[in-house]
């Protein structure tokens, strides 16, 4: 202090010596960024190992409390998240669906080879008229995935006409044949799924006159038109969203991106999910950051042919993905989740904020069971993750109205040749009209101070929840379902200004009052 106070005084700065170390967050709530759409926290359920099957399905039949198949346990715990969307029936998987499958009496329902998961049997216990009851219970809205891949444009379009006829069409009655009288609600639908790989291994050029061409043909009713998804690209190609905006003038709502963390970038060897060393948290968060830069970079290309930002880019697969637990099938991509895997969610939460001016819905992968899950089941048991607590924690930033934020002084984490910023901020006024700040601290050794300056507005009490732990892969188990959750938190501010501690490893998201 003797050398930095006089220094500090001579500049005419009241600072102490924390407040000088401390990430400045600078916030004037009378500039108003983008509405963030409830669904950039949507949720993914594909027809993959343990996902839907036993996940979060038991069938009507079964000892484990349910309503109309699905198990109770899991749909209060995702009705507590106010889960916005549901995207199914995936994935690859949508691409070898073919719908009239998993209609009807389930005893007379085919049974198929899941051939993209594990090569186990799909008896189509779960099809359209049962995820649109799961959708209905949750009060959330459908994303459909159409059948490119192995489908044609006569199955896609009769599809949707099962789904939406209001006569008395052929399909409208065999839909109330099989007990539904009123339509379904069809939010999202896309066409195709990663047509770059598993849904066809196509160029760009060769899916969008497919894209064209089966759009042509899929028709709805005026009042239950959905929004057209394109499948777009993954990780650096910007190549499909700039190529499609371009080139398909109708039916195109938003082209769809793909991308996950893997602590090692390695596809063959990608890390564990736990006991992972210090060099796999940073690589892991060093990975999942590149969304901002991937999301930024196709924003450009497509600000070329759309700069009214009439077509969306919707991030509809995403999140961590490591090596398989030991005694798992290998096709069931069942993990862990720990501490990590939360941070990981709330940095890309962030990330998706700042762009909410074209990235209305992301979908992470996936719901239960598969990869960075909400919850965790076995058999009768469940337990909650770690990223359905950051979930829940982000609920009030559905719907709200983003609040730019400028932040300076930022420290960095360090560790090898690696580097990251170790704090990251988020904002906006929320609907119930209170102002909500959610906040990251990614260094897992070192606590962090952010000084936030609120312009404008009179701060009488601030309130939230503070997620951390002493382990990086803190987690839960049906032994200890409840190993790590998040605490409430209190803080006082003054004069429009507010200072808050993170904790190393941490989330934090407080309501000002």
């Amino acid at each position: 202090m003797r050398v930095i106070k006089p220094l500090l005084l001579a500049l005419g700065f009241g600072l102490s010596a924390t407040a000088l170390a401390a990430t400045q967050i600078q916030l004037d709530s009378s500039t108003q960024g983008a509405v963030i759409n409830k669904n950039i926290y949507g949720q993914f359920a594909e027809h993959l190992g343990r996902g839907i099957y036993e996940g979060i399905w038991v069938g009507q039949d079964s000892k484990i409390a349910n309503t109309k198949g699905w198990r109770n346990d899991v749909l209060a715990a995702l009705k507590d998240l106010q889960v916005p969307l549901v995207r199914w029936p995936g994935g690859c998987f949508a691409d070898e669906y073919h719908w009239r499958d998993g209609i009807g009496p389930h005893k007379q329902r085919p049974v198929k080879v899941n051939t993209n998961w594990g090569g186990v049997e799909e008896d189509n216990a779960v099809g359209t008229h049962e995820f649109f009851d799961l959708v209905e219970m949750l009060g959330a809205e459908a994303y459909v995935n159409g059948n490119l891949g192995t489908g044609t444009p006569q199955e896609m379009a009769e599809w949707l006409e099962y789904m939406t006829a209001e006569g008395k069409s052929t399909l409208a009655e065999l839909r109330r044949k099989n007990g539904r009288d009123k339509p379904f609600k069809v939010h999202y639908f896309a066409v195709g799924n990663e047509a770059w790989g598993c849904g066809g291994n196509m160029s760009v050029e060769y899916y969008t006159n497919l894209y064209k061409h089966y759009t042509t043909f899929l028709k709805t009713p005026a009042n239950n038109t959905p929004k057209w998804i394109a499948s777009g690209s993954h990780g650096e190609d910007t190549s499909w969203a700039d190529y499609m905006t371009a080139n398909i003038k109708q039916k195109m709502d938003a082209v769809s991106f793909h991308y996950y963390t893997l602590p090692t970038g390695q596809w063959d060897v990608k890390g564990a999910a736990l006991q992972f060393p210090e060099s796999d948290w940073i690589s892991t968060m060093h990975r999942t950051l590149a969304m901002d830069g991937f999301i930024t970079n196709n924003k450009v290309v497509m600000d070329k042919h759309d700069p009214e930002k009439k077509v969306g880019f919707y991030v509809d697969e995403w999140g961590t993905w490591y090596d398989v637990e030991k005694g798992e099938n290998p096709g069931f991509l069942y993990q862990q989740n720990s501490l990590r895997d939360a941070i990981v969610a709330a940095l890309n939460f962030n990330i998706f904020h700042k762009h909410a001016d074209r990235v209305h819905m992301t979908n992470i992968a996936q719901m239960v069971n598969v990869l960075q899950a909400m919850i965790l089941t076995d058999k009768e048991k469940m337990l909650l993750t770690p990223t359905y607590h950051a979930f829940k924690m982000y609920v009030p930033f559905q719907d709200a109205t983003a609040l730019p934020l400028k932040l300076s002084n930022v420290p960095d984490y360090k560790l090898g040749e690696l580097s990251i910023p170790a704090v990251s901020a988020t904002a906006a006024k929320a609907k119930d009209g209170h102002v909500y700040l959610a906040l990251v601290n990614a260094n897992p050794n070192k606590a962090e101070t952010a000084e936030i300056n609120l312009a404008g507005i009179t701060i009488n009490s601030v309130s939230g929840q503070l997620l951390t732990a002493d382990a990086m892969d803190a987690h839960n188990t049906f032994a200890k379902p409840e190993a790590i959750k998040p605490k409430a938190f209190s803080a006082k501010g003054k004069n429009g200004k507010l200072s808050l501690e993170l904790p190393a490893k941490s989330i934090l998201v407080v309501k000002v009052q």
